[in-house]
């Protein structure tokens, strides 16, 4: 592949990954993951490296700035709690990463997936009143620490950036309003917590081109942007169905790759 076609598909991965994480309010990894596979045809811990890589760019600074305009804010203290259980989780699961087969790394994000699944449908039967962005001030610090350790091992152990952990951990488990959680979690795309893991998989030379890192990030810049508006006008259910819809896809692809 010339280089020019190695940023063309980068950008049309960036793009699409930036689409979802702007609307679901998630970090790009998970996409960038799956679309690396997908389009550029990366092996599973290549893919996996390139997606920590293209994400230490604060390539979701427009997207938290469209939740951000609208209402949507992020209490100092949840930043530093998850950001700190992030840096731990995130060395650990990079070298657990190195460890294991592509094979075992394609089922764990299967598991992984479905039990964030599960966990946005469970939440989808409770009433739904959320945390406003005055009241999170209140959260407890532990468990915002130990989402921070989730969301970093699973951004090492799979390169997905962490923040469908972020966001389903808000949401499901500390009831946190919908487009809050997803603001606090474009906020992890924003800092390069992932710098630790992203270092593990660089220093292995488990990455793509640069052309194609470069596509990447441009497109994430304009997709997040893009679908950080697109999330600003609808409501919170449709945008739990939307990231329901959304990893459940994700899950089946990457069974699927496990299985052939």
């Amino acid at each position: 592949m010339s280089w020019i076609h190695e940023l063309l598909a980068g950008a049309g991965v960036g793009l699409v990954a930036g689409l979802a994480s702007g609307f679901t309010g998630t970090s790009p990894g998970g996409g960038l993951v799956i679309f690396s596979v997908l389009l550029l045809g990366a092996e599973q811990h290549v893919a996996q490296g390139t997606s920590l890589i293209t994400q230490i760019p604060p390539t979701g600074l427009a997207g938290a700035r469209r939740y951000w305009q609208s209402g949507n804010r992020s209490p100092l203290q949840w930043i530093i709690w998850i950001g700190a259980g992030f840096l731990v989780g995130g060395v650990g699961g990079g070298y657990a990463a190195a460890s294991v087969s592509d094979s075992v790394l394609q089922w764990t994000y299967v598991v992984y997936l479905v039990a964030l699944i599960a966990l946005l449908i469970l939440r989808r039967e409770r009433k739904d009143d959320g945390i406003k962005a005055g009241d999170g001030n209140e959260l407890p610090w532990l468990p915002l620490l130990l989402i921070g350790m989730l969301a970093g091992f699973s951004s090492g152990f799979m390169g997905i950036g962490g923040g469908l952990a972020i966001t389903v951990g808000l949401a499901a488990g500390l009831r946190v309003s919908q487009h809050q959680a997803q603001l606090v979690s474009l906020i992890f795309s924003v800092i390069p917590t992932n710098i630790p893991a992203a270092w593990i998989y660089w220093s292995k030379g488990l990455m793509v081109g640069w052309p194609a890192i470069i596509g990447i990030v441009a497109g994430l810049w304009i997709g997040t942007d893009l679908g950080a508006r697109m999330a600003n006008g609808v409501s919170k259910s449709a945008l739990r169905r939307a990231m329901i819809a959304l990893v459940s896809l994700m899950a089946l692809y990457m069974a699927y790759k496990a299985l052939s």
